[in-house]
């Protein structure tokens, strides 16, 4: 049972400037919520950040609402949270494998976002995997999100939008006159 193994965790993540956290959550089963949010805003605050909590209505519109945060805001990093139950259909399937493949999108366009969108086959492992005292998935998931905006800090400052921007002249305008690039 994976509750019973030892994992190594990385030393909390140090800032010299405190860090903006967006924690997006789908309270769908709003007992395990709460302890995820409990856990997420906890190990924030312990890394000197300051957060603000979006709630949408499922898992599948997290990523969504990271996306338009993160176009007309200015948070440094962002934690996904909530839970999906497997239930008699396939819709499971579709929620688990999309809000994640779409988060990952996001953080492959430069985003510091923590995934802690817990996918279980039962009510009793949610407990167990949200538990802000037990395993305390709210709280890795921050941690996550942390630890990549302390990456961030390192190699480079913030850039507008979100994905690759070409460089001056490797790209044109149609319409502007000058023909084809050569």
């Amino acid at each position: 049972m994976a509750s019973n193994e030892s994992h190594y965790t990385l030393p909390r993540a140090e800032f010299d400037k405190p860090v903006k956290i967006a924690i997006v959550v789908a309270p769908y089963y709003k007992d395990i919520a709460d302890q995820l949010v409990k856990g997420a805003t906890a190990e924030v605050e312990a890394a000197g950040g300051w957060h603000e909590i979006i709630e949408v209505p499922g898992a599948l519109e997290v990523p969504s609402a990271i996306g338009i945060a993160e176009r007309l805001s200015n948070f440094d990093g962002y934690v996904a949270l909530g839970c999906v139950i497997r239930g008699e259909t396939t819709h499971y399937d579709t929620v688990c494998n999309d809000s994640s493949r779409a988060l990952t999108l996001l953080g492959l366009q430069g985003l510091c976002i923590g995934n802690g969108i817990l996918t279980v086959e039962n009510y009793e492992q949610a407990a167990v995997r949200a538990d802000s005292e037990g395993q305390n998935k709210g709280g890795g998931a921050a941690a996550a999100a942390l630890h990549l905006i302390a990456l961030a800090r390192k190699y480079g400052g913030q850039r507008e939008g979100v994905g690759f921007k070409p460089a001056a002249g490797e790209y044109q305008v149609a319409g502007d006159g000058k023909g084809p690039v050569a």
